[in-house]
């Protein structure tokens, strides 16, 4: 367990961060993951053509659910955690990340295990 202290820097330390919480957290995501590329021959990002055309259909569909959502206020996001820069539709942009970089990580992650299974199968 964390000490009180270390606890009150981190948490400073993030209130830092502010407004690009949000994108820091993702960019997060890809480095934790991007290691699985060479380590375990994920192959996602050495075949862009595919990875673009895997990412096409989910990212059109939620980008347009989301931005169905926002229009009905269904939900809206925290201006405290977002850069505030809006997309068409007014979808922040934060979103259209989140919509690539997710799939991005389970991509990877899904394919590193594939390749690991197959390794201690074959």
């Amino acid at each position: 367990m964390l000490p009180l202290r270390s606890i009150e820097q981190l948490s400073s330390k993030i209130r830092h961060v502010g407004r690009f919480q949000y994108v820091v957290l993702l960019v997060g995501c890809l480095a934790i993951t991007a290691p699985l590329e060479l380590l375990f021959h994920a192959h996602v990002y050495r075949k862009p053509l595919r990875l673009a055309r895997t990412l096409a259909v989910p990212v059109v569909l939620f980008y347009a659910w989301d931005a169905i959502a926002i229009h009905r206020n269904v939900w809206s996001f925290a201006e405290r955690y977002t850069t505030g820069w809006l997309l068409p539709l007014h979808v922040p942009l934060e979103e259209l990340i989140f919509f690539i970089v997710i799939p991005i990580c389970a991509l990877l992650t899904f394919e590193a295990v594939e390749w690991l299974e197959g390794r201690r199968h074959g």
